[in-house]
């Protein structure tokens, strides 16, 4: 592709170096004319003309036969141009491809979810998501760590929290909120606790995921928060075993409404305590770093997530609707 003057010859001449004129040179072969090659190039014949003239020079060899009335290729310069040739379409493809890429969603995509979060409802997102985009591999990772999306190269992270971390950019798809509840079998069988306080006499599962300190229940007692020490048979750091032991009628426990939603809606649970709910002010985020929303399958995704679940997400829509507590504590069926 580059003929040096000498064996000595490096980087001089480099075809990065001339690109540019290779491929001046190229389109001149290829309209076989000075004058033609300007206009397709949308520049003068006489800078045509020097851009070729520094190429030869560059590489110390003529490319073209030139007179008055004619153009020719010599054989080196023949050679050439089928480099030339080849390189031009590479950058033609090259160009193809990141448009592409801006256009339609495509490549892999890392996203980031809490674990109890994308085990109940990100399966089917995704999976519709991947049929409307079937050039996109994504990349889930689930944890309940905070991910740092940059260091560990994360497009998008679904995240629970009061505040978006600083430098991301968030979009709310849903409000967070805790609820306490048991299984009809429990309150059978130990009654309904009507006050924050009369958690005392219960036995309490309570999540704890780092098991450094005990965790206390909060509730809000008229205009005051109360931070109830709640005592029980079982601790531990999965949100998932402890649903399934309050399930089995062991104890009554606290869990996020997304986990537990359909278990309300269907009467396996039933809501405690819902009027000394303590407000969250959390919800549950889409977040991304700014300069990467302008990828088609990072804005996909997001637009896709934010869509599927609308302004009121399916572990709302009926949310504590099927249970209503009366002032004495005894729960009776509702609307």
């Amino acid at each position: 592709m580059f003929f040096p003057k000498n064996n000595n010859q490096c980087l001089e001449g480099s075809v990065v170096e001339h690109l540019n004129e290779m491929m001046v040179f190229a389109k001149v072969v290829e309209l076989k004319s000075f004058s033609d090659a300007a206009r397709a190039l949308q520049t003068s014949k006489s800078l045509v003309s020097k851009q070729i003239t520094t190429l030869e020079s560059a590489l110390g060899v003529r490319l073209l036969n030139r007179t008055t009335r004619r153009m020719s290729l010599t054989d080196i310069g023949s050679a050439y141009y089928e480099h030339c040739l080849r390189i031009a379409s590479e950058i033609d493809a090259a160009r193809q491809t990141a448009s592409q890429f801006q256009i339609e969603p495509r490549g892999t995509l890392k996203v980031t979810a809490p674990i109890m979060f994308a085990a109940l409802h990100l399966p089917e997102l995704i999976g519709e998501f991947l049929k409307r985009y079937p050039q996109v591999e994504l990349e889930l990772d689930t944890s309940d760590r905070l991910v740092d999306l940059v260091d560990e190269g994360f497009d998008v992270a679904i995240r629970i929290s009061r505040t978006p971390a600083p430098g991301t950019v968030a979009r709310k798809i849903a409000d967070f909120d805790l609820v306490t509840c048991a299984a009809p079998s429990y309150l059978a069988l130990h009654g309904t606790p009507a006050s924050p306080e009369a958690l005392l006499e219960h036995d309490c599962l309570v999540y704890n995921p780092s098991r450094s300190h005990r965790i206390g229940w909060e509730y809000q007692v008229g205009k005051k928060l109360v931070n109830v020490d709640v005592t029980g048979s079982c601790h531990g750091n999965s949100l998932g075993v402890l649903r399934s032991l309050v399930l089995s009628g062991i104890g009554i426990g606290v869990f996020p409404r997304y986990l537990v939603g359909m278990d309300l809606q269907e009467g396996r649970m039933q809501a405690l305590l819902a009027k000394f709910a303590a407000p969250s002010n959390a919800g549950i985020y889409v977040t991304f770093m700014p300069n990467r929303y302008m990828q088609p399958k990072v804005r996909a995704f997001i637009d896709h997530a934010t869509q599927w679940f609308g302004t009121t997400p399916a572990w709302l829509q009926t949310a504590g609707s099927a249970q209503i507590e009366q002032s004495d504590g005894k729960p009776k069926t509702g609307v």
